[in-house]
Order: structure tokens, then sequence, then C-alpha cells
């Protein structure tokens, strides 16, 4: 085997460091440099080839693209902290309360709504937590179907366009944004479907699960609900399809738009009065606390990747990836269980940076076979990182450590317990897993425009 025997041995300790807790970053680097030190001792690494690594830091940080990660989070975060996504729930909520299931079909249509304005899961998953779950076990839902409907359509934020996800996935994979934004559409579209129809039929199929709100607790109707639409609702609707428009069209990039974005949340909140120094105090850190950490992985997660392949470890995992048993398609399987499996245990941050850089040259490797039912080589790159996508909301909200669950414990009312957090999330496990079948068997759902398929 030569000298991979050290990749994998690096590989085995960098993932037992990240079980034990450790910090990801100083995982990859303290990996990075143990591993880097013994190869150049046993004479298997030229010291000289660190050269490259400061080449490959500028390269990962001279991307305009990367800059789309601050403005979208502050977006999002000037709509949370200033009220707005308050409001907008309340109002809606009044809107929908009259059908049984109502209120959990508001949760579904804004944790989709905050998904497109925030890109951060726990952002969503948190203010639909402490604004919708009281009012919900107030009002007599199940409380398993009403935590499960928050943390399943709090994690369409790494679905739906503008993810924070995608714009990491596609930095990583090396696809356009915009097209991995257009192939996500219709999957993020078709899960918030899902959830929907899920909460109507079971609201309609068994008594007392969902109830209609009662009358007294609608205190707003007729013109001044559709006052309260026009102004709390439909600002925002338009604040998410100009800046996606632009990008599909493209009149503008991701960073540009993600600009104009966050500029015109600003503006909202100051026509609704709520443009005030602590909103913008809170945002602004907000978006440089991401940051920061998406930096510092990248930095050292480049690191890494550089001892790993030369010491020959990504060689041997693309051997090893392209002679599975079943070709393609296991490769395919078994790519989707890796991502599942560290998705409990890790962020979507983490994960972009150790299974992609690994999956994607052997993605790439069996497309050149022509083992794979696309024409195309960006066409299969979107399918692929969609697809890993929609496992990633999977693991999120997969008991016992899914992020998302934990993320809900933090805000919910005593009256809640945390098993029914974690079996409430079950159903919706098997949704997304339906999803991702579908999207496996379908891929025009992903490549549905000439612009994707490439």
């Amino acid at each position: 085997m030569g000298v991979e025997w050290l990749a994998i041995i690096m590989f085995a300790i960098f993932l037992v460091l990240l079980l034990v807790g450790y910090p990801v970053a100083f995982s990859f680097a303290g990996t990075a440099i143990v591993f880097g030190a013994i190869g150049i001792l046993l004479g298997e690494f030229d010291f000289n080839r660190l050269i490259i690594l400061f080449s490959r830091w500028f390269k990962a940080v001279d991307n305009f693209t990367l800059l789309a990660v601050p403005f979208f989070v502050f977006m999002g975060a000037i709509l949370e902290k200033s009220g707005l996504a308050e409001r907008m729930l309340t109002t809606i909520g009044m809107a929908l309360g009259r059908l049984k299931g109502g209120l959990g079909l508001t949760v579904v249509v804004v944790g989709a709504m905050l998904a497109a304005a925030t890109g951060v899961v726990a952002a969503t998953v948190i203010v639909m937590g402490l604004l919708s779950l009281p009012t919900m076990v107030r009002y007599g839902y199940d409380h398993r179907l009403a935590t499960g409907l928050i943390t399943a359509s709090g994690t369409l934020a790494q679905l739906l366009p503008p993810s924070l996800v995608l714009i990491l996935l596609a930095q990583v994979v090396g696809v356009s944004v915009g097209d991995l934004f257009l192939g996500a559409m219709v999957p993020g579209t078709m899960l918030a479907g899902i959830y929907g129809a899920y909460c109507l039929y079971r609201a309609y199929t068994k008594e007392g699960v969902a109830p209609a709100l009662p009358d007294e607790a609608r205190t707003i109707r007729g013109v001044d609900l559709i006052k309260e639409l026009l102004i709390a609702v439909v600002p925002i609707i338009l604040l998410i399809l100009a800046v996606l428009g632009t990008i599909f069209r493209g009149i503008a990039t991701p960073t540009e738009a993600g600009a104009v974005g966050a500029v015109a949340a600003m503006a909202l909140a100051a026509a609704n009065r709520n443009l005030k120094w602590p909103v913008i105090a809170g945002a602004s850190r907000s978006a440089a606390n991401i940051t920061g950490l998406v930096l510092m992985i990248l930095f050292c997660s480049t690191f890494f990747q550089l001892i790993f392949d030369q010491l020959g470890g990504q060689r041997l995992a693309q051997e090893i990836l392209t002679g599975l048993p079943g070709g393609f398609w296991g490769f395919v399987i078994i790519a989707n269980i890796a991502v599942f499996l560290l998705g409990i245990n890790l962020e979507f941050i983490e994960i972009t940076f150790i299974a992609m850089p690994i999956f994607v040259p052997a993605v790439r490797a069996l497309f050149e076979t022509g083992v794979t039912p696309f024409d195309t080589l960006p066409a299969l790159m979107i399918w692929f990182t969609v697809m890993i996508a929609i496992n990633l909301n999977m693991a999120f909200i997969s008991p016992p450590v899914g992020f998302s669950l934990f993320y809900l414990q933090s805000v919910k009312p005593p009256e809640v317990k945390t098993i029914d957090i974690h079996r409430g999330a079950l159903p919706f496990m098997a949704l997304q897993g339906v999803a991702l079948v579908l999207v496996m068997i379908f891929p025009a759902t992903v490549t549905w425009l000439p612009t994707v398929v490439g």
C-alpha cells in the first residue's frame, strides 16, 4: 500500500478527535501538522510542498462568492432581530388559523420564507420555536407534530436558496452558485409541500391533533387582516423574490444580490421603526461569527487536504469509491450513508470541508468512465450536491443528536418534553427520505432548466 497507510491513520485519528468533541478547525490543523511531520521524518513527504499551501489559501479566499455569506446572514438576522419575522408569523397564522392544521401550515410557510431569507438553520428553528411552539401548545396541538413541523421546516434553510450550505458546497464542488440555487428550488419546494400535506393529513384524519384556532384567538380579520398581510408579509416575499430573481436571471451575482438584500432588509426594518442600534449590532455579530467560523475551517481544512493528498489519501479514497460494488449507484448509496452519519454529529460546514473534497474527485472519475446517467458533468455535480444537501436535512433532525433538535430544546416551553421533540422528528425524517429517493430516481427535479443542465 505504500505511504497510504499514513493517510488512513491520519483520517481515522481526525474522526476520533471530532467524536470526542475537539474543535473541527483544530482537529484539521493538528492532525495535518503531526502527520506532515511524520511524513517528513519517514521521507514520504517533501517539506517544500508546503509552499503550495499559501497559494491554496489565497485561491480559497480570493473568491467573490464567499462574500455572499456575511451578506445573507446579516439580511436574515435583521429580519429576525427587528421583529419582522415575528410579525410575519403572527399575520400568516391569523390568515390560516381557521383551518384545521392552520398553525402547522403557517410554520411550514414561514419556515420556508425564513429559510429563503436567512439561510441559517439555527436562526430559523429558534425563531419559530420561540414564537410558534407556545401558541401551538396553548391551542391543543399534538406536541410531536408541533415540534416535528418546526425542526423539519427550520432545516429547509439548508436547501432553499440562498442557503449557506449551497454557497459553501458550490465553492468546494466547483459549480455555479446560481445554477446550484436553481437546482435546489424544486426539491426544496417539494419538501415544504410534503410537510404541509402531512400536517393537513394528520389534522383531518385524527381529531384533536391539530385543531383550528378558536374565533376569539383570531383578533385580526377582514380588511385589517388584508392590510396586515400587505404590510408584514408582502414586502418580505418581494425581497426574497428580488434577491433570488436577480441571481437566477444573471442580473447580479449572489454576492451583489446579498449586499442589496442586506440593505433592503435594513430599509424594511427602518420602515417598521425597528432599525435600532442593538438590532444592527446583533445582526453584525451574527454575520461576523459565522463568517469567521467558515474562514477558520476553510484555512485548516485546506492544510489537512494538502497533507492528506500528498500522503496518497485522496488517490486511495478515489480508488475505493470508484471500485465499490454496484458501480455509480453503489457509490451514491455509500456517499449518502456516510454524509448522514457524519451529519448526526457535525454541522454542515464541517461536512462540506470533510466529505465533499473526497467525494468530488470520485464523482468526476465515474463520469469519465461513462457509467453515470448524465450527459454533462455540471448536471451530474449539481444533482449530486443537491442530493447531499437533502441528506443533511435528514441528519439535522435525526435523534438523538440532530442539531435542530437541540436548537428547539433550548427554547421549548416546560410542558413539551424532550422525548416529544425526538419522536416528533421521526415522521419527518421519513418524509425527507421520500424526497431524497424521488430526487435520485428523477434527476430532472434538479436539472430542470437548460442553464442547469449546462
